[in-house]
């Protein structure tokens, strides 16, 4: 196990103090691995883009504020301490009213974009 592994995995991660690390919106930073899923904190407000991760599902946890996730026929709205899952395929774009900060739970190497590929596409495997 390298040095760098060994620091990730020999303290808690609070949620929280992560994501208050986060200079920047919408920039996922990871903050823990388990087998081949990363463990993801965001700072978001506004609206994101329409896209899909035809490969994966994507949950999302809100730590602080409320998520709003617009789907093809509604949407839904995710409060501090509650989870929601998007299944894999299903077209979606998340939204915040004010800044909320999130955990994403994805495998490795899933872009935040999907397929999509706009400006607003974030670096991979960026630790905090």
């Amino acid at each position: 196990m390298s040095e760098a592994h060994q620091q990730r995995v020999s303290q808690p991660v609070n949620l929280a103090y992560k994501a208050g690390l986060i200079e920047q919106q919408w920039s996922p930073r990871v903050v823990a691995e388990m087998n081949d899923y990363q463990f993801k904190v965001v700072r978001i407000e506004g609206e994101f883009i329409w896209h899909s991760h035809p490969e994966t599902d994507e949950a999302f946890l809100v730590l602080e504020g409320v998520l709003r996730i617009d789907l093809p026929h509604g949407c839904v709205h995710v409060n501090a301490g509650e989870l929601y899952v998007v299944p894999r395929g299903v077209k979606h774009r998340t939204a915040a009213l004010a800044e909320a900060k999130l955990m994403m739970i994805e495998p490795r190497g899933v872009l935040n974009t999907g397929h999509e590929g706009e400006e607003r596409t974030a670096v991979n495997d960026v630790w905090i």
